[in-house]
């Protein structure tokens, strides 16, 4: 594939991306601007790519699958853990537009500095932005209406359930599976299972015990 068009028609062919709101989002967000000059040649193969320090920008297909699984909104406020080279921050950042609210998280500050300078690229309005993660996970007394982590869990860490919103949702990658979680109103959190997915490692430091 030699173009965004044609990577988007190659997703939509394949099942990963459905809906309209999400597939603007790709169109107006090319990866070109998220991946290391060096492999400017690879951009729109349908396979993750190494962007230093043995991380990935992610596979567009699984990164489609995803963003569909937590279906972001306008105006939402959303938490995107393990930002990388930035380009699901910046998804997520059409995807809300200026009333929604994206803060990208990531624990390399080669890539944080690279993520940043990846998303000015784009001259977003809406409040957009990416942090250096600490050793916690996902930022302690806030919530959020979507949670996404592109980095795979050994485990389901309680912590993030706390920081999502009554209806809030958590898609997450553990182990080799990837993970859709709703918190109910009455705190009940549904989850839902999809195998057959390979990510590189969440890393964080742990508070509690996990929730199952």
């Amino acid at each position: 594939m030699r173009s965004m068009e044609a990577l988007i028609e190659h997703m939509k062919a394949y099942g990963a991306l459905k809906t309209p709101l999400i597939e603007e989002a790709f169109r107006r967000v090319d990866r070109k601007y998220f991946v290391p000059k060096e492999l400017s040649e690879h951009t729109y193969e349908d396979r993750p790519l190494p962007i230093g320090r043995d991380q990935t920008i992610s596979q567009p297909s699984t990164v489609a699958f995803m963003l569909e699984l937590l279906q972001p909104k306008k105006g939402d406020e959303i938490l995107d853990i393990g930002s990388g080279s930035g380009w699901t921050t910046a998804l997520l950042c059409s995807i809300v537009g200026d009333e929604g609210n994206v803060l990208g998280l990531e624990r390399i500050d080669e890539l944080v500095d690279f993520g940043r300078e990846n998303l000015l690229k784009l001259g977003f309005k809406n409040r957009c932005e990416i942090k250096k993660a600490d050793k916690t996970l996902g930022v302690k007394g806030k919530k959020f209406d979507k949670i996404l982590v592109s980095a795979a869990a050994e485990d389901i860490p309680k912590e993030l359930f706390d920081q999502l919103k009554d209806n809030g949702v958590l898609v997450i990658p553990i182990k080799d599976s990837i993970y859709r979680f709703t918190k109910m109103p009455n705190g009940e959190i549904k989850g839902e299972k999809y195998y057959g997915f390979r990510f590189v490692p969440l890393i964080y430091e742990k508070e509690n015990e996990n929730f199952f």
